[in-house]
């Protein structure tokens, strides 16, 4: 009998050592569990913690917490959105201004309309008509600007045959029309030096007492042509022109009206 239970006893020492290590080694490593976790813990603020293990296998004694990890988590945050600067909006802030739309172009940006070529073609031509030149008279004054000192007509009982035109002696005298000269100089008629023009319609006109002549007979002259210089000459009593028209060699005519009829007026 002795030597079964003591045979059972040893049985049952060596049965309990391994699982004894078992479990030594169980409660090691929950205790670097624990004392991991309580160091996590302080890394993230929450001390006050403490971690109290037990030796023992079966029991192990619970870990306290002196303030629960949510409710400090928590108060953190609250303190930490106290501690901010309330934010508010910008007073400065503007409001960005759209970009215009095809809808609505800008002015500035809209094209302007170009000129249709069609307009252009039909536009009025400018002018190209000039001024034509004025043609020149087929009668003019013999001397322009001559006060009359006497006209055709009775004077001192005898026919003063024509118009007598004064200036200061040496003013040009004019031929009245184109014509070939036919009597140019003095041939002691009275009439001085004078000069006889044949305008080739039938009638002549007379240019007496010059004091030169500018033409010679033959000469062809036109309306305005400078043909001698007034004088004195032949029976004369101061420097004057005498100017004649004749309808045929020596059938003297009133001027006037024949020089008016032709656009001049000599002032009888």
């Amino acid at each position: 009998m002795q030597e079964d239970s003591f045979s059972q006893n040893e049985n049952s020492r060596d049965e309990s050592v391994p699982s004894r290590v078992v479990r030594l080694r169980q409660r090691r490593r929950r205790t670097r569990y624990l004392v991991a976790g309580a160091a996590a813990l302080v890394g993230l603020g929450l001390t006050g913690v403490t971690v109290i293990a037990t030796g023992s296998d079966d029991s192990p004694a619970p870990t306290t917490v002196a303030l629960d990890t949510e409710e400090r988590a928590a108060a953190a945050a609250r303190a930490d959105r106290a501690d901010r600067p309330p934010v508010t909006p910008s007073a400065t802030a503007t409001t960005p201004t759209p970009a215009p739309t095809s809808a609505s172009p800008s002015p500035s940006t809209t094209p302007k309309p170009r000129a249709s070529t069609t307009q252009k073609a039909t536009a009025a031509p400018k002018s190209t008509r000039t001024t034509a030149a004025k043609p020149k008279a087929s009668w003019v004054n013999p001397m322009p600007n001559a006060p009359v000192t006497s006209c055709y007509g009775q004077r001192w009982g005898t026919l003063h045959a024509g118009i007598d035109l004064a200036l200061p002696s040496g003013t040009p005298v004019r031929a009245a029309a184109a014509g070939t000269v036919v009597k140019a100089g003095d041939v002691g008629d009275g009439y001085g030096i004078s000069i006889f023009v044949d305008h080739g319609n039938g009638y002549l006109t007379q240019y007496a007492h010059l004091s030169a002549t500018v033409v010679s007979v033959g000469a062809k002259v036109s309306a305005g042509t400078t043909i001698g210089k007034e004088g004195s000459t032949g029976d004369s009593t101061g420097p004057h022109l005498h100017f004649e028209v004749h309808q045929g060699m020596w059938n003297q005519i009133d001027p006037a009206p024949f020089m008016r009829a032709r656009g001049v007026d000599l002032g009888c």
